[in-house]
């Protein structure tokens, strides 16, 4: 399927935002229509491209929430 014919993502979707090299849930959509994306466990909002996003493996969905799992028990914030 190409880029062009996958339906863009809806709030709530995992994706990687390729520019900067995050995974992120879809928030909705900010001004200009660029997404807002926002880390899984919480946290600040980004705005990123929509031609620059694309949804997240099982493995990179998976490797994002241990990674927060894992920064959040470091911090104590469990």
């Amino acid at each position: 399927m190409s880029r062009e014919a996958a339906a863009p993502p809806v709030p709530g979707s995992v994706v990687v935002d390729e520019q900067r090299g995050r995974v992120g849930e879809v928030a909705g959509r900010g001004p200009g229509g660029a997404l807002r994306l926002r880390p899984l466990r919480g946290g600040r909002e980004w705005a990123a491209d929509p031609a620059r996003v694309r949804r997240a493996t099982p493995a990179e969905r998976l490797h994002a929430t241990l990674a927060a799992v894992n920064a959040a028990s470091r911090s104590g914030r469990s």
